[in-house]
Formats: structure tokens, sequence, C-alpha cells
């Protein structure tokens, strides 16, 4: 296979939401190239990155397939990704290493709810950005009002370089870039190049001299030229474009029908000429503060950005070359282990087919087999010095089911393949609590679970059962209380006895010692759950031993670790342990530690207990015109709005709302807003609980 340079390699980075056509535009655009000799459909389950059996079933991408085509001495590698937000993770990270991303919309709806979420993570990482508009011979389709739902999205940095007519019947594009008209077959693909026709002149030369101006605002020297000139040619507008590109402050605009081969040419060749290849963006800054130079002369250095798990070939390990070369056998050290990786296998892949290849440079994408221990966001490198690529940021779970094997021999098994996918899709989230006793998966939504669940089922055969996750509630008291009690146990020969007297009260941080005690000794533990128990030994005239005093406070911890109203932790608790007796015989160890178990249990009823639940922060960004809906349910929720902030046609309501009360909000959400809104939410605090819900909740336990 040919090696291409890293001048001559674009990495494009198809994204849009569901069923804007990227996976028909990818398939056309290797049909053009000549690099296949059929085009396949998704109805016909045929397509090259849509390949695997989920997708087939669901005919619609799923993963971030790379594959590649070449395009008059160019190479194009291409991410065909999922247009579905329950799939952002493969989405981010295809984002992360693109070069340019080309963003596809559909021109009978225009920017949907998909495109902003998507376009939120392009503009974090500021990276070049061309649209799209497809369908243009769609009988539905409406470019102005597609072009014009990008410019709201983008502002007025949007740039028109192409818009559709019908000429004799015939699809055409019109290109204000090269001022040609394209004129295309009822089949598509090569175009009849024509003039402007008379009746379009004035608005092409319109559009051509506003894309001219935009060319020059990006570099300093075309504006002077265009200030000398009046105008620029062709070349000197493909410079200013791609400054602008670069900058993210331009935002070319085609169209295309995907479906008809109409236009790709013509697309593959801006890709070529203008898009910004790898060695054109600014060098990455390393976590050791070094800059990564993409070029073929520095050390290598590879980010892995996608794992694959295929059961007929294990872990597939896709990565981007972001300096240097990479070779056949090549021996590379993971920055995270510090391990050494032979790349004893180095491909391109094209969907499912793999073509090795013996080396590949600087801005490459390629991918290699059965590596030992690395894994997504690792980074491999040569030399001395540890090249560390800072690593892709992924979303926080959005919903949460406690999962269990459906057959309890399977759950060592199920373990084993949550971890696998885990590792494929970093946004799977898997927990072990050991509270709760339940193994908790965290995923991105309802169609995510569903996919998870196929997963499973297809490539582990495992049958998994997902419910409600236990909630981890807390308990405390509310004012102080004491209680003694004596433990004798006499059953021949050494017998038992103990007999603890204590004060308990509630903890807060700063609050003055207690009064009225002769303190003796006191200690502070942190508990593994959050809060404090602080300790008081007052024990005055010897009554209690002092070796005995540790076994009395790891009764209270005992206590703590199951508390009596639901079994669930007590926090923020003080105790202040002062009389009691001693047997000179049965009195031990064991004895101290049950007596001081009873007597912190009888008090801790008799302190007006309260449970504490978790609360979330919740930030929502939801239109204007459905605020209202989403506050009520807010409300309907017991969450408490802590605030409002304006967006462009968005509201951000930002709230604290119990954890309990999140359990299906994810769903909900998206059918009140006609999947219009998106939340995020964090752990903030524990609070007290509503009686009639304590109540409740105590009763369950009983």
């Amino acid at each position: 296979m040919k090696v291409f340079d890293d001048k001559h390699i674009k990495n494009v980075v198809f994204v849009g939401a569901h069923n804007s056509g990227k996976t028909t535009l990818a398939e056309t655009m290797l049909f053009e190239a000549g690099l296949i000799n059929r085009r396949g459909t998704i109805e016909d389950q045929n397509t090259v990155s849509d390949y695997h059996e989920i997708e087939h079933q669901r005919q619609a991408s799923v993963f971030a397939t790379p594959i590649h085509t070449e395009w008059r001495n160019y190479k194009i590698n291409i991410i065909d990704t999922p247009g579905l937000d329950d799939f952002i993770g493969e989405i981010i990270s295809s984002i992360r290493v693109g070069d340019t991303i080309a963003t596809v919309i559909n021109g009978k709806h225009g920017v949907e709810v998909g495109t902003e979420i998507i376009w939120n993570y392009i503009d974090k990482y500021n990276k070049p950005t061309l649209f799209i508009i497809n369908q243009i011979d769609h009988p539905d389709c409406n470019f102005e009002d597609a072009f014009k739902s990008i410019k709201t999205l983008v502002g007025n940095n949007v740039a028109q370089i192409q818009y559709p007519i019908k000429l004799d019947g015939a699809q055409c594009i019109v290109d204000v870039l090269k001022m040609k008209c394209y004129k295309f077959g009822p089949e598509g693909g090569k175009p009849e190049k024509l003039e402007i026709p008379d009746f379009e002149k004035a608005k092409a030369e319109a559009l051509h001299n506003e894309l001219v101006e935009k060319a020059a605002e990006n570099d300093e020297a075309l504006m002077e030229l265009y200030f000398d000139k009046g105008t620029l040619n062709e070349d000197e507008m493909r410079q200013g474009i791609k400054a602008g590109m670069l900058n993210h402050d331009l935002f070319p605009v085609f169209c295309v029908s995907a479906l008809q081969d109409m236009g790709s040419g013509r697309l593959m060749g801006f890709i070529d000429n203008v898009a910004p290849a790898a060695a054109d963006l600014k060098p990455e800054q390393s976590l050791e503060g070094e800059e990564i130079v993409p070029k073929a002369e520095a050390d290598t250095s590879l980010f892995v950005f996608k794992t694959l798990y295929q059961p007929n070939l294990g872990q597939i390990t896709f990565f981007k070359v972001k300096s240097g070369e990479i070779n056949l056998n090549d021996r590379l050290t993971n920055s995270r282990t510090g391990e050494t990786e032979v790349i004893n296998q180095l491909f391109i892949m094209d969907g499912k087919n793999r073509e090795p290849v013996n080396k590949l440079s600087t801005g490459d994408i390629g991918a290699s087999l059965k590596l030992k221990d690395t894994e997504t966001n690792d980074t491999l490198y040569s030399g001395s010095k540890p090249i560390t690529i800072k690593p892709i940021q992924y979303p926080e779970p959005r919903i949460n089911k406690a999962v269990t094997a459906s057959n309890k021999a399977d759950e060592e098994k199920l373990s084993d393949a949550l971890r696998k996918i885990h590792k494929q899709d970093p946004t799977v989230v898997i927990n072990y609590s050991k509270e709760s006793k339940e193994q908790v998966l965290g995923c991105q939504g309802e169609l995510h679970l569903a996919i998870i669940d196929m997963t499973l089922k297809s490539d582990y055969k495992i049958t998994a059962h997902y419910e409600k996750p236990k909630i981890k509630y807390r308990e405390t008291i509310q004012r102080s209380s004491t209680a003694n009690y004596r433990h004798k146990k006499q059953s021949g020969g050494s017998g038992q006895f103990a007999q603890v007297h204590l004060k308990i009260e509630p903890w807060f941080e700063g609050m003055p010692e207690p009064e009225g005690f002769n303190i003796r000794g006191k200690e502070e533990v942190s508990l593994p759950w959050g809060g404090k128990l602080v300790f008081y030994n007052c024990i005055v005239g010897g009554v209690i031993d002092a070796r005995y005093i540790p076994s009395v406070m790891k009764g209270v911890l005992e206590v703590m670790e199951e508390g009596p109203l639901t079994g669930s932790y007590i926090r923020d608790v003080r105790v202040m342990v002062y009389d009691g007796k001693m047997h000179p015989v049965d009195s031990n160890d064991i004895s101290f530690k049950i007596a001081g178990a009873h007597a912190f249990k009888e008090a801790f009823l008799n302190a007006n207990p309260k449970l504490l639940e978790p609360t979330n922060e919740l930030t929502v960004k939801v239109p204007e015109d459905m605020v209202g809906n989403v506050m009520t349910d807010l409300q309907s929720r017991r969450s408490i709005i802590q605030g409002f902030d304006n967006l462009d046609h968005y509201q951000i309501l930002k709230c604290t709302i119990p954890a309990a009360e999140l359990f299906g909000y994810s769903t909900d959400l998206r059918s009140l807003t006609q999947g219009k809104a998106t939340f995020s939410s964090r752990f903030s605090s524990y609070q007290p609980v509503p009686n009639n819900i304590q109540k409740q909740l105590v009763k369950e336990e009983v």
C-alpha cells in the first residue's frame, strides 16, 4: 500500500443527526474514488462502515467506524459516526482525532437536536468544520431554511460555497468558489461542467463576493491584497478559507445528494485542496508540558482513541499517529503503564476489512491487534522522554441500572464482559457497590442500554436483568441521648461481662467540646462513607480499663455500618463513654464490643434519628418555549431551582434534586422536549429526607 506523507493525509469525521446521510455519503465517496465497485445501502445491510450485526438489526450506525478513500493523490481517512447522542462517546473520541469535522445536515430538516449536541463538542475542541446539506434532490428539501439553521447555530462566520438549482429539470449545483455550475444526470456521478446560467449570475456573484471578503478576513496579507485588487483569485480564496477553518472562524457549506452521487467528487476535491491536514494544526501540549510537533522527523507518538472487541479477533486498538512514523515491529512504551508494546501487526481499517501495511506516517490513522495492556486514551511513544497526550473527557452516565446475570452461574462472566464493554466504550461505567451489594451499570440512555444488552446476548451469550439501583441513604441523629447496656453471659468456665454507659450527640464541624465530662482521650474517625465519628473516653476512676475502650468503639462502628433504621451507614455522631462496670475474670474485648454496640444502638433510636438522602446538582439545557413543562416536572421531583442562565434560544436551569428522583429522568426529559433538552448531574451532598418518605422507607425495611 502507498505511504502518504503528512501533507497528503486528511482525517475527516462525519457527524450529524440520526438519518442525515453520513453512512451513505461515506459509501458514495468510496465508490466515486473507485475503491469499491458497487455502492451498498443501509437497507441491504452491505455498506462498508455499518458492518456490525447490531447495526444491521437497527439499520443505523452504532459504532464510529474508520474507513479510507483516495482522491487525486490524497488519502482521506473518514470516520463515520453514529447520529444519536446515546452513543456520544463514539462521536467525541472521533472528533478528538479528526482534523476536519464534516457535519452532515438533512436538507429536509435542517439543524436538528443531535446536530446541536454534537456542535457543542466540536466547538469545545475548536475543530475546523464544514457543513454538508444532503438530499438536495429530495422534493421536501428546503436548502434555504437548512442554510439559515446552520447560520443560527454557528453565527455569521458560515460561508456558502454551493447551492442547488434545477436546470431543464436536471439537478444542478452552483459553486461560487469556482464560479461554475455542475449539472448531473438522473444517476448522478460525474457532472457536466457549465457556466452559471444568466438567471443565477447576480446571486452567484453576490455570494462569491461575500466569500472573497470572508476569505480575506482570515489573513492579513490576503486582506491587503484584497484592498489592492478588490478581489482574490481562486487559490488566494482557498488559502483564506483554510486559514479561517484553522482559526475556527469560517465554516464552509456544501450541498450533495449522497444517495444519487451528486457533489461528492467536488467535496473530496475541496477536502484535498483546502481542508486542514494534521500537519496544519497547532502542536498539542503533552501532559508533561512538551510540544507534540506533527512531523515525520519527530519521535513517534500514537494516541489510542478507540478499542474494539471482536469475538473472532480479540482486541483491535485504533490510533492516530500524532508525531513521527510507526513501522511494523516497532517497540513503543505505554506512558500509563511503562510497559513496552510491540506492534506485531499494523493495519488500516475499512469497516471490518483489514489491510496490512508496513508503515504509517504522522497524521495517519491505523490499527493493531492484541496489544498487551493498551486501552483507549493511552499514549504509545518512542524516545527517552515520556509523552502523554491529553486524554478524552467523557460525559458522566445519565442513567444507572443495577445489573445481574439471569443465570447466577454467569455472574463472573457478566462482570468480565462489562469490563470489556467499558474498555470499548468509556461512557459505559461499571461500579460494584459494597454498600448496596450490587453491580451498577451507568450509560447514556435507554437506547444505549439496549445496545449493551444486545452485545451481551450476541457476543457473550449472557442474558442480564436490569433494575433500579438502591439509593445509598445515610442515618444520623437530631438530638442527644444516653443509654447503658449490661452484657452478661455465663455458660460454664469463664463467662462474659461488660457494662457501658454512653451519651451520643449530633456532630458538626467546629462544635465545642462536650461539657460536664472528664475527657481522657479523643479519637476522630473520618468514615469511608462520609462524615465522622468523634469518640471520647470520659471514664473516671478506672471503672472500665483503658484497654477495653477501643473495643467499645469497635462495637459502635459495627452498628454504624448497618444503621437501625434502614441498614444504611450512620454518619456525623459523637459518643462520650462516661461510666460502666467490668469483672476481674469475665470481662474481655468481645464483651465490651457487644455492650458498646447495644448501648449505641439504643441511644441512637432515642436520639430522633434522621435519614439523609444523596442529592445531585442538576443542570438542564432546555429550549425557551419548553421551560414551563420542564420546571413543572422538576418540582414534582422535589428539586430546588437555584438559578437560570440564558444561552442563545435556550435556558440553563440549575437546581438540586434528590438522587432517588433522577431515576427515569433521561427518558422523561426526552419525551417532554422531543429530545431537544440535555442535562448533566453530579453528586452534591446529603440532605434530610422528608418525614413522610422516611416513614415509608423505614416501613419497607421492617
